[in-house]
């Protein structure tokens, strides 16, 4: 998931925490403690996958830790977002993410929270871009299954089944992107 001294894969947990830092300064037990609370149904990451991330995002210069001494208790480290954490999570921010379920569930989703919470004037472009790119994906699948021949049944079914799933993502994101328009929040949506 994480090249060596490179950014991490765009479905990273890595932006996870770093969002949240962005939201505020925290130590590591608060964060896993948010993740599970407020992204608990699209990330499942175990409290000491939490620390190992964030040992690895200092050890890059993303965050800085610093310990926090505590009455008959063990330091605990209080962790803030480095500017350079800042532009890595702004960059991961304002991009796109494939056109899977899972990069939608999972990336889009998070995306869409944090730039709903720190910078709202996003969420329409976001949006906007992610219907595209899901389009287009959707366009490419629909290309490539019409070039198939009729014997090869199976890449056939899996690329009709791709298709078909990206038929109500693309009604869920014109939803909230309605629902974004009239309201300028979430909290309406609902789906049956």
């Amino acid at each position: 998931m994480m090249m060596k001294n490179g950014p991490a894969s765009n479905l990273s947990p890595e932006y996870l925490l770093l969002g949240l830092l962005a939201q505020k300064p925290a130590h590591g037990y608060e964060l896993h403690q948010r993740l599970t609370e407020e992204f608990g149904h699209i990330w499942h990451i175990s409290l000491s996958q939490t620390y190992n991330i964030l040992k690895r995002l200092e050890k890059q210069g993303a965050i800085a830790g610093e310990d926090e001494q505590q009455e008959n208790r063990p330091a605990r480290r209080f962790f803030d977002l480095t500017a350079e954490g800042r532009q890595r999570f702004d960059a991961w921010l304002d991009s796109t993410v494939g056109c899977s379920t899972r990069a939608i569930r999972v990336g889009f989703l998070t995306r869409l929270a944090f730039a709903e919470s720190l910078h709202p004037k996003l969420v329409p472009g976001l949006l906007e871009r992610q219907i595209i790119k899901v389009q287009d994906g959707m366009a490419r699948l629909q290309a490539s299954l019409a070039d198939l021949p009729a014997e090869q049944t199976y890449n056939r079914l899996a690329l009709q089944l791709r298709v078909r799933q990206l038929i109500p993502m693309l009604d869920w994101l014109a939803e909230c992107q309605a629902v974004w328009r009239e309201n300028g929040n979430f909290k309406t949506l609902s789906l049956p």
